[in-house]
């Protein structure tokens, strides 16, 4: 396959993630921690769409592995990257078991319990996703301000990830750590599928 064509395969499933991810998180998840049973009773299909987003993620993640080592196969770096990826994409797959138990729950404690399994387990996979971006920001060099972006954001993710388990009252600056999450991560990974769909796989001289 082209690297042109890999390249845009590529971004555009990112793309793909990025806004399955927004409605399982945004729509469905919140709606169950605001309100878990009145969600579950009027709009059981919305969860089960959302169950299905977050597997769509994890699909086009697998994607985005697999473009990402064809298009960069020949820098060292390229393997163990993909590999930090692979391992949060798998442990994705594993936390989304908790959601369809959350379904079958009876008691709003239990639908809260099965949601915190999975963000508990997903958090543990972010921090490996966050090393993946370190390794991916020094993989692509350039655009020099999108590599710095994914190494910024890979670092927010591992400290995220790092400062639940090490602070006791986490949730005094979850909000705080929710940006320096966001914006480089946003800002980095959005920037770089644009990149990969516009420029991605073209010689130096077409760029």
């Amino acid at each position: 396959m082209q690297p042109r064509t890999l390249s845009i395969i590529t971004g555009v499933s990112y793309w793909i993630i990025f806004f399955a991810a927004i409605f399982a998180n945004f729509f469905v998840l919140e709606a169950l921690r605001e309100s878990p049973m009145a969600t579950l009773q009027n709009n059981a299909l919305l969860v089960r769409f959302g169950i299905l987003a977050f597997l769509i993620t994890v699909v086009f993640d697998v994607v985005v592995a697999w473009g990402l080592y064809k298009l960069y196969q020949e820098n060292p770096w390229t393997g163990l990257s993909i590999s930090f990826r692979m391992m949060h994409a798998a442990i994705m797959g594993v936390a989304i078991f908790a959601l369809p138990f959350a379904i079958k729950s009876t008691t709003e404690a239990e639908i809260l319990g099965q949601v915190d399994i999975f963000n508990t387990i997903w958090l543990i996979g972010l921090f490996f996703f966050g090393i993946h971006l370190i390794l991916l920001g020094i993989i692509i060099r350039k655009p020099l301000v999108i590599a710095l972006f994914l190494m910024i954001a890979g670092i927010m993710y591992i400290l995220d990830t790092s400062a639940h388990f090490l602070i006791s009252n986490y949730s005094d600056y979850q909000s705080i750590f929710l940006i320096l999450v966001a914006i480089p991560s946003i800002l980095g990974e959005m920037s770089f599928a644009i990149w990969l769909i516009l420029k991605g796989g073209k010689s130096t001289a077409e760029i």
